[in-house]
């Protein structure tokens, strides 16, 4: 039943008639959007969530239009597009809405949205100032369908003091690398562990892409929806896994849980030399060590160091919801033009440790100051910049299921249940099971 739960609430709503068509003719007139007021659902919670919320009364006292954004936080990404796909149902929504990376084929699939790209053309807007690395995941055939906002890439965290005291002196460069310098580490650098790895979907994303190779056909999913993973026919995933497998059995690398933020914890505690982790998760990890140690930073690991690919971002983007009304839609490209501002993504970096999706934000003094405080961070600045759009990363209607479905096989991998080519194939097999029922419901 789950396989079919996304091409069920698609199903359900073209039988009702409530998924919108093309975006109204054209937006309202500046003058006319005095009292309008919409809807922004964001899943922001915490330190995230007050920044959020600053920028919401920025804007709600400062626009010279009259619009009112009122903000409402709906619980983690998954919460938030569930709720969207019932509301939607039941004719009812948000004007703006925040939706998590692997959400984007399935958004662009439902027919409920006013692609950015609509809006962008409307004002006469420079695409040119948002990082084409960014942009680039959010693009399909040449159309920007919605627009970034809360951007970011894993690097991995070294403990500087560890890799001192082991004579290291780079960190590792892929995970072949770090297995060459484990025995230094927790020999003569103290380390507990070489590396607290987290079982996370994107981690495995990630290291396909460093291997410049796709997860799913048609281009990655972008040139027409993917029907298949290849993954299994390309190399890329037993590739990592069985890395992945030499750390663990040499107990490098242990199996600290599920989740991106699971290997977090053994480094902040001074326990693991090395983790793996968003930029987003910096300021965090430094609160959390608490001057213990040097944290340092390096460039997301690649499987062998002939690896040739790049990153692809994670995070979140802002998509607008099409409900034929001509001042909400343009009152919510003001908001979401504010949003993206330069002075407003250097407040967001400051705040949160997510990038600066427009260029010029590198000019604000907040953002130089931010820079400044926290050096660590220009590593994930010069990753991006260093990485190409073909990495973008896939698109797939069913991306939220796959990563449960890869985490799944990997930790039976590491528990001694399946051997690397197995749990490959294991998740071949249930990832194109879930694509072709999604399909065929939406042929």
């Amino acid at each position: 039943m789950k396989k079919k739960v996304i091409s069920a609430i698609l199903a359900a709503a073209l039988a009702t008639g409530v998924i919108a068509g093309s975006a109204v003719s054209a937006l309202a007139a500046d003058a006319d959007l005095n009292g309008t007021t919409i809807e922004f659902w964001h899943s922001m919670g915490g330190v995230n969530g007050e920044a959020m919320d600053y920028l919401v009364q920025k804007f709600n006292s400062e626009n010279e239009y009259g619009i009112t954004v009122n903000a409402q936080y709906q619980g983690e990404y998954d919460d938030t597009i569930n709720k969207l796909k019932s509301a939607q149902i039941g004719n009812m929504g948000a004007d703006l809405v925040q939706i998590y990376d692997i959400g984007t084929r399935f958004m662009i699939d439902s027919g409920w949205i006013v692609p950015m790209q609509d809006l962008i053309d409307n004002d006469g807007y420079d695409v040119s100032k948002i990082e084409p690395n960014i942009a680039a995941y959010y693009t399909v055939d040449s159309r920007l369908y919605s627009m970034p906002f809360n951007s970011s890439t894993p690097i991995l965290y070294y403990n500087k003091d560890m890799f001192t005291a082991a004579g290291v002196a780079e960190a590792p460069t892929s995970l072949a690398g770090i297995a060459d310098v484990a025995e230094a580490l927790t020999g003569n650098g103290g380390a507990g562990e070489a590396i607290s790895l987290g079982i996370y979907g994107w981690f495995f994303e990630q290291l396909l892409a460093k291997q410049g190779l796709q997860y799913v056909d048609n281009g990655n999913g972008r040139e027409e929806a993917a029907t298949k993973v290849v993954f299994d026919e390309n190399g890329g995933a037993l590739n990592i896994l069985n890395q992945w497998k030499t750390l663990y059995d040499a107990g490098y690398a242990p199996n600290v849980g599920r989740g991106g933020d699971s290997g977090l914890t053994d480094f902040a505690a001074g326990k693991s030399a090395m983790t793996l982790g968003s930029t987003a998760s910096l300021k965090q990890i430094l609160k959390d060590v608490n001057g213990k140690f040097e944290v340092g930073t390096a460039y997301f690991p690649s499987v062998t160091d002939a690896d040739q690919g790049g990153v692809s971002i994670g995070g979140a983007s802002l998509w607008a919801l099409n409900n034929e009304d001509a001042a909400k839609q343009a009152a919510t490209w003001k908001f979401v033009e504010f949003l993206v501002s330069a002075e407003s993504q250097a407040y967001w970096n400051a705040q949160t440790g997510y990038f600066p999706v427009t260029t010029d934000a590198h000019e604000e003094q907040i953002f130089k100051d931010n820079i400044a405080e926290y050096p660590q961070f220009q590593t994930a600045i010069d990753q991006l910049h260093d990485s190409a759009p073909e990495y973008a990363g896939a698109l797939m209607s069913v991306f939220p299921e796959a990563r449960q479905i890869v985490e799944t096989n990997i930790e039976n991998m590491l528990n001694g249940v399946s051997t690397p080519e197995e749990s490959v194939a294991a998740m071949a097999k249930d990832i194109n099971a879930s694509i072709e029922d999604y399909n065929l419901l939406n042929e």
